[in-house]
């Protein structure tokens, strides 16, 4: 149930591959009940796609979060949220089949899924993904997935190593651009600079603060006058 009053370990999950399928990954980001990150991993999978990605996220997460404490799982999969909400109780009353009779995808993960859920306290809630000022423990297990698939190697740490997602751009208005999220550098031909949604560390070794103009800084983000040095 959604909206109860009972104090939650606050989590997120999310799958990726590239390709779909392809090159895929997964992750989750733990945190507290104040919904501050802790803990966070991420995994490689090979050859899959996005909805294994997802499944996979889920079965992780439940797997290494403690059984009797109720948890709150925040993501951008409808597949998966409904899959484990919606969909499994008639699944197994139709012996694994759909209603339009065929074999349910992903069974195996999602009888994994089922067996964990079993007796414990999880509520689900869907959160949209790369949207400005958007959930945060979705974007940085948005981030962990995507590095995951993309570099095919297992990560994982604490509050200290989270990833940092890239920067969101908000869609123009009509009639202009958002001059609060995404502008052009007020040298006119410079690179695009970004209001920072997390604060982070610029390669020239300096931090810079959530809300502060960052550029692309050869493959990572940082301060607009290092994008020439450090390119």
């Amino acid at each position: 149930m959604i909206g109860d009053m009972v104090e939650r370990v606050i989590a997120a999950c999310d799958g990726a591959a590239k390709g779909n399928p392809g090159p895929a990954g997964w992750a989750y980001v733990v945190a507290d009940r104040a919904g501050v990150p802790q803990r966070w991993q991420a995994g490689a999978l090979g050859h899959s796609t996005n909805n294994i990605g997802e499944l996979t996220a889920l079965e992780q997460l439940l797997t290494a979060t403690e059984p009797d404490e109720p948890l709150e799982v925040r993501l951008d999969s409808t597949y998966t949220r409904d899959a484990v909400t919606k969909w499994l109780a008639g699944w197994k009353r139709n012996g694994w089949k759909t209603a339009a009779g065929k074999p349910v995808a992903n069974r195996e993960l999602i009888q994994r899924i089922d067996a964990l859920l079993d007796g414990r306290d999880v509520t689900f809630v869907y959160v949209a993904a790369h949207q400005v000022n958007g959930d945060p423990l979705n974007a940085i297990a948005d981030k962990a997935a995507s590095d995951a698939a993309r570099t095919q190697e297992d990560a994982g740490g604490t509050s200290a190593d989270l990833p940092v997602p890239e920067p969101v751009a908000a869609s123009a208005p009509r009639g202009g651009r958002s001059s609060a999220t995404a502008r052009r550098s007020s040298t006119g031909g410079g690179p695009r600079t970004l209001a920072a949604r997390y604060p982070g560390v610029c390669p020239c070794g300096r931090s810079y603060a959530k809300g502060g103009m960052i550029t692309k800084v050869g493959g990572s983000w940082g301060h607009p006058e290092c994008a020439g040095t450090h390119a």
